[in-house]
């Protein structure tokens, strides 16, 4: 599957991906249709709203502050799937009035490391969902990519998902840097954002904090174990719902599908739920987060 072909296209979703197709330490594969990552899902309406529906999503993980869909809005209420509103970062900072010394890889990094110590209840939370689906899962932040970075390469890496493809997924958001750049020009009266590297996932980020996080815990499944709380039965159970059966191979889907063949449970099955969130910090401008 090409890199760009993984992005599963929307008109007002820029970075809505299928995470299926990596091949995992034991011979198996990440099956497609079955976990996604996105920029917000707010936008979702119209063609859009049909083509999400479409998908077959039984769960949507929101990794956002309240307060960011209290100022910006939630995916749209449906039948068809649970909500989960998870806040994994607790210590708001606001990308786009960074000042342009600030190096993108280290300082993105160091983030992140913030979010694996302040977030470790709402991270064990948001693997347990995914685990106890029972159809397509997404998980989104704002622009699909920090908050939503680190949960997919965390995911990845406890499938068994080599650190190399853990850390290109991650980099795949530059392919969708333009569009998010567009919406907050948009947003803000055609200014450009301080800070160069806003809207930015250079593989340097996730290298740097994977590396940060081995060098604290021993690996990152010791810091899952031990910090999160993720035992071997978890472990299993997101590689019994998310891996091909061992000796199969998943079939690659169409460019540009994203693995949708995959039927998911049918509207009107699991009425939508709404989890707890993070704690009352205090606000930074809700545009500014990635």
């Amino acid at each position: 599957m090409t890199r760009q072909s993984r992005h599963i296209p929307f008109e007002r979703l820029h970075n809505f991906r299928d995470l299926g197709g990596y091949p995992t330490e034991d011979g198996r594969s990440v099956r497609w249709g079955r976990l996604y990552r996105s920029d917000s899902l707010a936008e979702l309406s119209g063609d859009d709203w049909e083509r999400f529906l479409g998908l077959g999503i039984g769960t949507v993980v929101d990794l956002r502050y309240p307060w960011e869909i209290e100022a910006r809005g939630r995916v749209p209420e449906d039948a068809s799937f649970a909500y989960h509103n998870l806040s994994i970062e607790h210590r708001p900072y606001d990308q786009p009035s960074l000042g342009p010394e600030v190096e993108v890889g280290p300082f993105l990094a160091e983030r992140y490391l913030e979010v694996a110590d302040d977030g470790v209840a709402e991270l064990r939370q948001a693997l347990g969902v995914i685990a106890a689906a029972d159809g397509p899962v997404v998980f989104h932040c704002a622009s699909g990519k920090d908050r939503t970075g680190l949960l997919a390469a965390l995911v990845l890496l406890l499938l068994g998902v080599s650190e190399a493809d853990a850390v290109e997924d991650f980099a795949l958001t530059e392919l969708a840097t333009g569009r998010l750049l567009a919406d907050w020009r948009a947003a803000h009266g055609d200014r450009e954002p301080t800070w160069p590297g806003y809207g930015r996932a250079p593989a340097e980020v996730m290298t740097l904090f994977l590396a940060a996080l081995a060098r604290r815990h021993g690996s990152v499944r010791d810091y899952a174990a031990n910090a999160l709380g993720v035992d071997e039965a978890l472990t299993e159970a997101l590689r019994e719902r998310l891996l091909t059966p061992a000796g199969a191979e998943g079939a690659e889907p169409e460019a540009g599908t994203g693995g949708a063949g995959e039927a998911g449970p049918a509207r009107g099955g699991a009425a939508g739920t709404l989890g707890t969130a993070g704690s009352g910090e205090t606000r930074t401008e809700a545009a500014g987060r990635a």
